[in-house]
């Protein structure tokens, strides 16, 4: 089974949407779209698997994949800008609150040094709490 990179995107209009590169390998196209992350997830899942129905039906080979999802930085800031500030994010990260405030609306893109250290401060937090237990 191969293992394909799908990338999560929030579109100008707030729904969001999931697609592959022109270079995944892989057989097929995919999309997933929703008002939700969760919601366009589903949608590709339904695609994936109506996808290899469509292609058993006509007797034709399919690539079986498994899909690591990945968010640009404006996308997950804006997904998860619910449940964490910028100015939590900064203190994690080491990027200011107004850097990150301009990535997720768009004025600005990170570079892919920022892009780094914000997942490599989102990591760590991930292993923190990973190890976290409560009494």
């Amino acid at each position: 089974m191969t293992t394909v990179k799908a990338y999560i995107a929030r579109e100008k209009d707030g729904t969001y949407s999931i697609f592959t590169d022109d270079a995944a390998p892989i057989n097929y196209g995919l999309v997933g779209e929703g008002e939700s992350v969760q919601e366009a997830i589903d949608e590709w899942n339904r695609v994936y698997e109506a996808m290899k129905e469509s292609y058993a039906a006509d007797g034709m080979p399919f690539e079986e994949a498994q899909f690591e999802f990945a968010y640009d930085v404006p996308s997950f800031l804006a997904y998860y800008g619910e449940l964490l500030s910028f100015k939590g994010l900064s203190k994690l990260t080491g990027v200011s609150a107004a850097q990150l405030s301009q990535y997720a609306n768009g004025y600005r893109n990170p570079s892919p040094k920022t892009t780094a250290k914000i997942q490599n401060g989102l990591k760590s937090f991930a292993t923190e709490l990973s190890r976290l237990q409560l009494i």
